[in-house]
């Protein structure tokens, strides 16, 4: 089930509508199967996985309270670790180790084929791995103490708004959400409506309506060439990040609905004056989690420089990896590991930020790096990827008709040029004010007609574009 579908629009609001007709008490119950059944929509079979993670941590986590060893705690949080990682192995990453071992074998003269596996990537499997993973090691370490109600950390585990695509939230914040009592709050309630519409306009507007230029392009990179290759590079750049984001503001508005409160996981990534900051500030919960699990596990920046360095390839690699079963993924997030090592030697952490001028400078620069990191990310092979950095320049020693060219290939009209510069326009404007204050909060506190015509005008636009919508799923749902 889709955020964007009819069915969704059918769904939430009898959700809602259940959710505060019920005594407290029974809420837990109707959000654990209303997110069984949001599950099960994709393919019902898959809903196994996520009840034997939901179990297996659940277990690990009351072994661990109540056991007293050392050795039984941390035998119980490695089996957890293991089976939850394993069954995400199984379905994601089997076939890329299988073909990656035969391409190696292949390379010293032994050809071999690869054992590949006829299976489906569950939806979300990704994210809820990670959010029980956090869960065993909070517990292992101290940080929570183990739930004790099975439907309640169920709940938890499989809260739909997120469940497919995030945030990756941490026990601390969603499970107490989940357990304590909530009144309806009409303020809260009505943020998340104007939230969603904003994730709504990110999706419908801007990432679907741009998705058919994009996919001519990396689908078949070699019959282009020039300014067109540009083009599909900056506009993958602008739809992953409304397409994502757009999922994030969805999902969290969604659960303030149900008067829950999601933590924020984008924060303007695109105005970033570093590749650290761009990390901070681009799906903060993934970001956060390698910070928390993996790099500072490592030994952080507690080691010296050049530990340091390592800490963070390795951390980034594993992260590219997290994204996608591919090479180009694990180049993709070597080149934000190297962007950051070369940061940390070369610009002194106290000089990072800037005013005026030199700030345009280096938000510019991060952008045509995160850019060009992007083309690894959208491309199906490292060899497409290096084809379209190679050949964006051709044909640049005649401007005009360079980019006349590019916009003939890709097929981009005049008008769809305007529309798509004007909702750019509308997305630049309220994320460079997201700077400095809660839009939303300063949009709702406005005269009642002017209000309203912002949010006429904002649905209108999304009715406008979503019948010509090329694009029904997110992006992350492939990962």
């Amino acid at each position: 089930m889709l955020f964007n579908s009819l069915q969704f629009a059918i769904f939430l609001p009898i959700v809602f509508a259940l959710y505060w007709m019920l005594p407290d008490r029974f809420r837990w119950i109707l959000l654990l199967a209303a997110s069984y059944w949001f599950y099960m929509s994709w393919n019902p079979a898959y809903v196994v996985l996520i009840l034997f993670a939901t179990a297996v941590s659940f277990a690990s986590g009351i072994v661990m309270e109540r056991s007293s060893s050392a050795k039984v705690r941390k035998t119980a949080m490695a089996a957890a670790c293991i089976a939850c990682l394993g069954v995400l192995f199984f379905f994601k990453y089997f076939n890329f180790v299988s073909r990656s071992a035969a391409d190696a074998l292949s390379a010293f003269g032994i050809p071999v084929e690869p054992f590949l596996l006829n299976v489906l990537l569950p939806v979300g499997i990704s994210f809820y791995t990670f959010q029980t993973l956090s869960y065993v090691i909070d517990v292992y370490n101290g940080k929570c103490g183990a739930e004790h109600h099975f439907g309640k950390y169920a709940a938890f585990v499989s809260f739909f708004p997120q469940l497919v695509a995030g945030p990756i939230e941490r026990t601390g914040n969603l499970l107490p959400q989940i357990k304590e009592e909530h009144r309806f709050d009409y303020s809260l309630a009505s943020y998340g409506l104007k939230q969603m519409a904003w994730g709504y306009f990110k999706k419908i507007v801007i990432a679907d309506s741009i998705s058919v230029y994009i996919g001519k392009v990396f689908e078949r990179p070699h019959d282009f060439a020039g300014f067109s290759l540009v083009l599909a590079a900056v506009l993958f750049t602008v739809q992953i990040y409304c397409d994502f984001s757009g999922y994030s503001d969805i999902a969290i508005g969604t659960a303030k609905l149900m008067g829950i409160k999601l933590m924020t996981n984008f924060n303007c990534p695109y105005f970033s004056q570093s590749i650290r900051e761009f990390w901070s500030r681009w799906h903060i919960s993934l970001s956060t989690w390698f910070r928390d699990y993996v790099y500072i596990p490592l030994g952080g920046n507690r080691k010296g420089k050049l530990r340091t360095s390592i800490n963070l390839m390795i951390t980034f690699l594993v992260s590219g990896l997290w994204h996608g079963a591919d090479w180009s993924f694990v180049f993709w997030g070597g080149l934000h590991g190297l962007a950051q090592i070369i940061e940390n030697r070369l610009i002194p952490s106290d000089k990072r930020e800037s005013k005026g001028f030199v700030r345009l400078l280096r938000i510019a620069a991060v952008f045509v790096f995160s850019t060009f990191a992007w083309v690894f990310f959208a491309s199906h092979s490292i060899a497409d990827a290096f084809y379209i950095i190679a050949h964006m320049f051709d044909g640049a020693a005649s401007p005009v008709s360079y980019v006349q060219s590019g916009f003939i290939s890709v097929g981009l009209s005049k008008l769809h040029l305007l529309f798509l510069m004007l909702s750019l326009a509308v997305l630049t404007v309220y994320d460079s004010f997201s700077l400095k204050c809660d839009v939303i909060a300063v949009i709702s506190s406005r005269k009642t007609a002017v209000r309203w015509f912002v949010y006429a005008l904002l649905a209108l636009w999304i009715v406008f574009h979503f019948p010509a919508s090329n694009s029904t799923e997110f992006i992350y749902f492939q990962f």
